[in-house]
């Protein structure tokens, strides 16, 4: 989900009723392993019990806030404070504000210090959520960094995906949150996805049910809600629903076999919520002015009824277009969705597009008899529930001054890092390139940073494909380059400079001796580009003008080139060209750490692919390369190279 600036970055108005807490020192909550007690079932039914129907309609809704600093005291927080007190909203999913290609990440101090006064303004506790589908890092600053998941398939290491669930459930409940919308249950069986791609474990049905299986547990050790996604399933599309629609046109035996695989293995496994794309599955659902959110055959006959899922069931953010399509002409296209997706058999509605209107529009349709007042009652109460599951019947505020112990630890770095090494895969290899030889020479010693001249050669030259120059994309990869070749030439492309860069790129590498080219490639929501007829859609391919530079890359070096996928590892189909090709699944930093050092012989490469690229390889293709002994002395701080 993309987040849009604005003034504020309060994102929509949520409402609960503020009460003044007993005196005397706040209590803080210890997470624990997810377990609902006498105590806290006996809460449930007794708030529930004690609640108006308007606090029950609100129970339903989850809202979104962008995490920047307010004084609380401010007219813009007393106007969400103000607004959260007409819709008793149940939950938050926290997020950071979006600029165009920059996601502001904020501090985890920040966020648990806003979180703790939204929940001091509740009267009944927010379930507070995120999508940490890569752990804090996609949000926060500090925290541990963890690649993509289809990293994690190529790697084969159960065991650290499961370490991996443990550590983001630590490190998000020690700043408030409790409920992560991972662990991604599709199975990206179509190369062209551009939204799925490599938040994908892989295309094997059996392999992505047994990640997901050791993620849940993970995560449940660590105090966590967990959701699976995108039932029933966002795999085999060629759409993002964030911006149009998505059809999955298979049969039902197709499903069986493939889609639903890792869902049923997850209900097995305990997951606490399901979310429901926004995808039409003819299969399922005939009618073509439906999307699963709102099919009552999916939700509830399926979901529910065959699949036999007594958990929260939860909408994708309804704020989408492949949704909200279908209510463009509704006077209330708000209300309209969201009594939709509640007779569908949803129990909590995400990011309504305008909360106001799609609360009144359901308390209405709750009065009027359109939606029976059990349904509302026994999706409530799977909400308390999971609110005392986590404790906060007894507490909701995490302790600031554990935030420094309890996020970033360097035990739980190190996972992160593991998984990015043993998740590199060496597709093609023509014995021109690899390994790098490294002309460090030991420490440079104290540098006046003010009167610094940087040298370089044309003897090994990177071109950095990115989607934006002005982004941190690269910067991590350069620097591990840089501590090991000090003049290797660096350049940085992207799609407006691709054709001025082409002829002093071409030239520098008609010079080299050895050419990386890195490309950053990953599934970004609601990303749009215009296609060659003019359409907009999302896209994970690379952009015109940098493939052509690309392609002429490779015209003229291709014997002496290293491709990198620093993300979506199928582009490479639109260059069969390619003579040395190596994936990382992932465009985060440990990601670039690793392909460094994998490609001088710093780590072992024994990652192979968890899903075929069409004309490249195969399914599990990979070769192996040993570790080279003495060679580069790693980095100190991690921060800056490794």
């Amino acid at each position: 989900m993309l987040v849009g600036r604005a003034a504020l970055f309060f994102l929509l108005s949520v409402s609960i009723i503020p009460i003044a807490h007993a005196a005397g020192k706040e209590r803080y909550l210890s997470p624990g392993p997810i377990h609902l007690d006498k105590a806290g079932e006996k809460w449930a039914e007794k708030t529930l019990k004690n609640m108006t129907l308007e606090q029950k309609v609100g129970q339903l809704f989850m809202v979104r806030i962008g995490v920047t600093f307010t004084n609380f005291d401010s007219p813009e927080y007393k106007r969400l404070r103000e607004s959260l007190r007409s819709h008793h909203v149940g939950g938050i999913t926290v997020t950071v504000p979006v600029d165009g290609p920059f996601l502001l990440r904020n501090q985890p101090y920040e966020t648990a210090m806003l979180i703790n006064q939204l929940q001091r303004d509740s009267d009944i506790p927010l379930i507070m959520s995120a999508d940490f589908e890569r752990g804090l890092s996609m949000r926060m600053f500090g925290a541990s960094v963890f690649p993509h998941a289809m990293a994690f398939g190529a790697s084969s290491r159960l065991d650290l995906t499961e370490e991996f669930g443990k550590i983001t459930a630590e490190e998000a409940r020690a700043i408030g949150i409790h409920w992560n919308f991972f662990p991604v249950a599709d199975v990206n069986s179509n190369p062209a996805n551009p939204i799925i791609n490599t938040r994908s474990f892989g295309e094997d049905p059996a392999m992505v049910s047994d990640f997901v299986d050791a993620y849940i547990k993970g995560a449940h050790e660590g105090g966590m809600l967990t959701t699976v996604k995108h039932f029933p399933g966002h795999g085999d599309t060629a759409s993002d629903s964030h911006l149009a629609l998505a059809s999955v046109n298979v049969d039902k035996e197709h499903l069986d076999q493939v889609e639903l695989v890792p869902f049923k293995k997850a209900i097995a496994a305990g997951v606490d919520s399901v979310m429901v794309a926004h995808v039409t599955v003819p299969a399922l659902d005939s009618d073509a002015n439906s999307v699963a959110t709102v099919s009552h055959r999916v939700v509830t006959g399926l979901l529910k009824d065959k699949l036999g899922f007594k958990g929260i069931v939860i909408t994708d953010g309804m704020e989408m277009n492949g949704l909200m399509r279908l209510y463009a002409s509704n006077p209330n296209p708000s209300g309209a969705a969201c009594v939709a997706a509640l007779k569908a058999g949803n129990d909590v509605l995400l990011i309504p597009p305008d909360l106001d209107t799609g609360y009144r529009g359901v308390l209405q349709a709750v009065r009027n008899g359109e939606i029976p007042l059990k349904q509302i009652d026994d999706s409530v109460l799977k909400i308390l529930r999971a609110k005392a599951s986590l404790g906060l019947n007894k507490a909701r505020l995490v302790d600031v001054d554990e935030i420094g112990h309890r996020v970033g630890r360097t035990e739980n770095v190190a996972v992160g890092q593991k998984i990015a090494d043993e998740g590199v895969t060496l597709v093609r290899d023509n014995g021109q390139v690899l390994p790098l030889k490294s002309t460090f020479v030991g420490t440079h010693g104290y540098v006046n940073p003010y009167t610094l001249v940087e040298h370089v050669s044309n003897r090994t030259v990177a071109v950095l494909f990115v989607d934006d120059i002005r982004t941190e994309a690269g910067r991590t990869f350069e620097r591990n380059l840089r501590w090991r070749i000090p003049d290797a030439k660096v350049m940085y492309v992207d799609p407006l400079l691709a054709g001025p860069l082409s002829p002093s790129v071409l030239d520098a590498v008609q010079q080299a001796e050895k050419v990386l080219a890195v490309v950053y490639a990953v599934p970004v929501p609601g990303k749009v580009a215009r296609t060659a007829s003019g359409d907009l859609e999302n896209t994970v391919s690379v952009a015109d003008t940098s493939g052509s530079l690309l392609h002429r890359i490779l015209q003229i070096a291709a014997a002496k080139t290293m491709v990198i996928a620093m993300g979506n590892p199928y582009f490479a189909t639109d260059y069969p060209e390619i003579q040395n090709y190596m994936c990382t699944f992932s465009n985060t930093s440990v990601s670039e750490v690793s392909a460094v050092k994998a490609m001088f012989g710093n780590i072992a490469i024994d990652g192979h692919l968890p899903v075929s690229i069409p004309e490249i390889a195969a399914r599990g293709v990979g070769l192996s390369r040993p570790e080279i002994k003495g060679g580069t002395p790693h980095a100190i701080s991690s921060n800056y190279v490794q």
